[in-house]
C-alpha cells in the first residue's frame, strides 16, 4: 500500500476502517479511518499511529517512503487506542524513536502499554526542529481526553489537529475537495455531537489558542484532510462549541401501542404551526447517534414514552442516559407520553431534562389511546408555550 503525499515530503501513512459500523456505540456506516502522517526531515517524524489491526496497513505506507527503523520521532497526540494502538509494533521496528507526547499523554501511554521506551514531554508553546522545519505544540485538555494536543509545522501551514475537526469516513480520496462538501460536513457534524459536544469550553479556549496560526491544511486523526473547506469547518466548530441553535425541534419516542406516537404527532403539529422545523425520531427505527446529530442543532428536545413496569421504555433510558453525557446546553425540553394506570413514565423523562438543566415546557400526559379532541388540545397547549 503507497503513502499519499499531502505536501513534498509529508504523507498520509494511515489506515482506512471500511468494515466498522460501530465506534464507541455510535452507528459509522461509512467506515472510518485513522490518520497517521510522515514528515521527512534531517529527523524522521510520525505523527500518531493507527487501531492495532491496521499495523500492517501503516507500515506498508511507510516502507514505500523509507525504512521505518529511520523514524527518528513518534509525536502521541493523544493517547486513545484507535491513535496509540499501534505504538508497541511500531516502537519494535523503529528502536531509536523517541516518543513526544504532553505531560497527560506520557503518563497515558506507560498506563496503557508499560513500554521502555524514551519520551520527551512538551507543552503549549514548545518546539522540536527537525531540521528544515519546526514542530510545535498545544495542548487541548479535555477534546476530549486530558492528555489531546494539536501539532503545527509552521513552515508548511499544516495543522495536525488530531480528533478536532475529524469524521468518521473511510474513503480512497484523502481531501476535503475530493468529495462531496455536504457528505464531509454532515459526518463532522455526527463526529462532534457524538464524541465532542460535552467539551464546548474546552473546544472554544482550542480555538483561540489556534486562531493565531497560519494555516492552510488541517490534517485530523479520522476522515479527510482540510484544504479547501476550512473556513466552514472553523465556522461550523464555534457555532458548535458556543451551543447555538437553530429554530428546530427534535421529537424523540418510542411506542408500545401507538399512543406515545399519536402525541408524538401532535407535538410536532404544534411546532409546525409555530413555523418551527421539527425533526421526527422514532427510536424503533432511529439509532441515538444519529437523533444526537439532529440534537447538535436543536433548540427544543421532545422526548416521550410510555409507561412500562413503572418506568419508561429502555430505548427511552437508553437515549437520554446518552444525551445527559453528551450535555447539550441551552435546550428547551419537553417530556410526554402515554400511560394505562401507572403513568411514571413522563415525569422521569422530565427529571432527567430537568437534571440537564433544559429550560422545561409543561408535560404531556394522556392516559390510554388518546382520541383526536385529546391530541387537538395538547396541540394547542404546545403552541402556547412555544417561545
Amino acid at each position: 500500500m503507497k503513502a499519499v503525499q499531502v505536501k513534498e515530503n509529508i504523507y498520509w501513512v494511515g489506515g482506512i476502517d471500511w468494515d466498522i459500523r460501530s465506534f464507541h456505540g455510535y452507528l459509522t456506516p461509512r467506515g472510518t479511518t485513522y490518520n497517521a502522517y510522515l514528515i521527512i526531515d534531517d529527523k524522521i517524524t510520525l505523527i500518531d499511529t493507527v487501531k492495532h489491526y491496521l499495523f500492517d496497513e501503516m507500515l506498508s505506507r511507510i516502507s514505500s517512503i523509507i525504512d521505518p527503523a529511520q523514524i527518528d520521532y513518534v509525536v502521541s497526540n493523544h493517547v486513545e487506542m484507535d491513535h496509540s494502538g499501534s505504538l508497541p509494533r511500531i516502537m519494535a521496528v523503529a528502536p531509536k524513536a523517541k516518543i513526544i507526547t504532553s505531560p497527560n499523554g506520557e503518563k497515558g501511554l506507560k498506563a496503557h502499554y508499560q513500554g521502555e521506551w524514551s519520551y520527551t514531554v512538551v507543552k503549549s508553546g514548545d518546539a522540536l526542529n527537525l531540521g528544515n522545519r519546526n514542530l510545535t505544540f498545544v495542548q487541548t485538555p479535555m477534546v476530549h481526553w486530558p492528555d489531546n494536543m494539536v501539532t503545527y509545522l509552521g513552515e508548511e501551514k499544516i495543522l495536525f489537529s488530531n480528533d478536532a475537526f475529524g469524521q468518521h469516513i473511510a474513503t480512497s480520496e484523502r481531501f476535503d475537495d475530493q468529495i462531496g462538501g455536504d457528505i464531509l460536513l454532515e459526518e463532522a457534524g455526527k463526529y462532534y455531537a457524538n464524541i465532542v459536544l460535552p467539551y464546548g469550553s474546552q473546544v472554544q479556549k482550542a480555538l483561540e489558542a489556534v486562531s493565531t496560526l497560519d494555516i492552510e491544511i488541517i490534517a485530523p486523526s479520522h476522515g479527510i484532510i482540510w484544504r479547501s473547506q476550512i473556513p466552514s469547518i472553523l465556522k461550523k466548530y464555534h457555532k458548535w462549541a458556543s451551543n447555538a441553535t437553530e429554530n428546530k425541534a427534535v421529537i424523540v419516542y418510542d411506542t408500545m401501542w401507538g399512543s406515545t406516537e399519536k402525541i408524538a404527532y401532535a407535538v410536532e403539529n404544534a411546532f409546525e404551526a409555530k413555523g418551527v422545523s421539527t425533526r421526527m425520531m422514532n427510536l424503533k427505527v432511529n439509532d441515538i447517534s444519529e437523533v444526537m446529530t439532529e440534537v447538535l442543532t436543536a433548540k427544543y428536545i421532545c422526548v416521550g414514552s410510555p409507561t412500562l413496569n413503572n418506568n419508561m421504555l429502555p430505548t427511552v433510558a437508553a437515549f437520554l442516559t446518552y444525551l445527559k453525557g453528551l450535555a447539550p446546553k441551552n435546550r428547551t425540553g419537553l417530556a410526554f407520553g402515554s400511560f394505562g394506570w401507572g403513568g411514571q413514565s413522563v415525569s422521569q423523562v422530565e427529571d432527567v431534562l430537568k437534571g440537564a438543566d433544559f429550560e422545561l415546557m409543561e408535560l404531556i400526559k394522556l392516559p390510554y389511546i388518546p382520541g383526536k379532541e385529546q391530541l387537538e388540545e395538547t396541540t394547542k397547549k404546545i403552541e402556547e408555550g412555544i417561545k
